[in-house]
């Protein structure tokens, strides 16, 4: 039996057609494995963000709580700020700012209003020499995280 010439190269075409859906499939699977690397460093970058900014928050709090001299400028925090460099340890720094407001809060005796002082701490945590960084903040490879607290003393 005699077969005609558009039959032979049937089988050629056929395997070109599977080589090129392989070759897709496997170029869809590189492209999601490598986003999900991304996507997992972002995470962990993140976390260390994180955990810097409550680094931040926490000596943002001792130093305003635990400031005892009225010549510590701390000790009311109106306006302060401290950056921390973390860099060697976790790549990040972060600039933490207080403010503070003094409430009358009842009575400390019959007649004498008892006045309690409210600190709020702010933190930023970020992978750049100052944070916030707005010039970075849309690159792909900044993070920044931010926290903040409120405490009486």
């Amino acid at each position: 039996m005699k077969t005609s010439n558009w039959q032979r190269g049937f089988g050629a075409i056929m395997a070109i057609v599977v080589l090129v859906v392989l070759a897709g499939l496997a170029a869809g699977l590189l492209m999601f494995g490598s986003n999900q690397q991304l996507t997992v460093a972002a995470d962990v970058q993140s976390a260390n963000a994180y955990a810097a900014a409550r680094a931040g928050v926490e000596a943002g709090l001792f130093k305003a709580i635990s400031s005892t001299t009225p010549a510590d400028t701390w000790k009311t925090c109106n306006g302060q700020s401290m950056t921390l460099d973390l860099s060697a340890q976790t790549g990040f720094h972060v600039t933490v700012t207080c403010s503070s407001n003094l409430y009358n809060e009842g009575e400390s005796a019959p007649g004498v209003a008892a006045t309690v002082r409210v600190f709020n701490i702010q933190a930023v945590a970020c992978n750049s020499a100052t944070c916030p960084d707005a010039s970075r903040a849309t690159s792909a490879n900044y993070v920044e995280r931010a926290r903040q607290v409120s405490a009486t003393n």
